[in-house]
């Protein structure tokens, strides 16, 4: 039976969140966390990228080759990673700047090559194209929880208007890729924690 819209939304927001679930994108996390401006084109891109490379890759599933198939979906997203690159250039170029490489290591993301291989590669394009979207959704609905401590911690803002009335001392550490690490680490903890009591619960 097929997966219901609603359903393939729900599984990728919470309940099999890419990030906090399945352990996947942590390197772009812990990297591009540190302002929510930064969080949110990174996420909202991934989230393009991963959607089309779905759409794209489940249209073809038929037509690719097996023995072939990791290097065609490399491809793919590849041309998707550059398109989303040469546009962040043109149109927001002081962001593309403070991204750097992390744009271009969108190929290497996990969870685009995930959703490709677990969902794209056996489901129809558009049930494919909503899970990709959905799945880079909520990696960025964590990069924003994980930003926005981040950023009023270190450096007193939320997209950049400074909102330190009180003369707050940031944090300097909180700016630094281990305040993400620790951030992110105490998210899974408590996800995990929440799964773990439901699942006695329901015993």
């Amino acid at each position: 039976m097929a997966e219901k819209p609603r359903e393939i939304i729900k599984r990728n927001l919470f309940s099999e969140n890419q990030v906090l679930r399945a352990i996947l994108g942590i390197c772009s996390s812990l990297a591009v966390t540190n302002t929510m401006r930064n969080s949110l084109v990174m996420g909202l891109g991934l989230s393009v990228v991963t959607a089309l490379s779905g759409l794209t890759l489940s249209a073809m599933r038929h037509a690719i080759p097996r023995r072939v198939r990791m290097l065609v979906q490399t491809l793919i997203i590849a041309v998707y990673v550059i398109f989303l690159d040469l546009f962040l250039q043109a149109f927001l170029p002081d962001i593309s700047k403070q991204l750097g490489p992390y744009v271009g290591l969108i190929i290497t993301n996990c969870i685009i090559m995930g959703r490709a291989e677990a969902y794209a590669q056996s489901n129809p394009p558009f049930p494919s194209m909503l899970d990709g979207l959905f799945a880079g959704l909520g990696y960025t609905m964590v990069l924003m929880m994980i930003s926005l401590i981040r950023e009023i911690l270190g450096f007193g803002s939320v997209f950049g208007i400074n909102i330190n009335f009180v003369g707050f001392e940031t944090w300097t550490i909180m700016i630094m890729p281990p305040a993400a690490f620790f951030i992110i680490g105490t998210f899974i903890w408590v996800m995990s924690a929440r799964v773990s009591r439901r699942a006695v619960d329901d015993k």
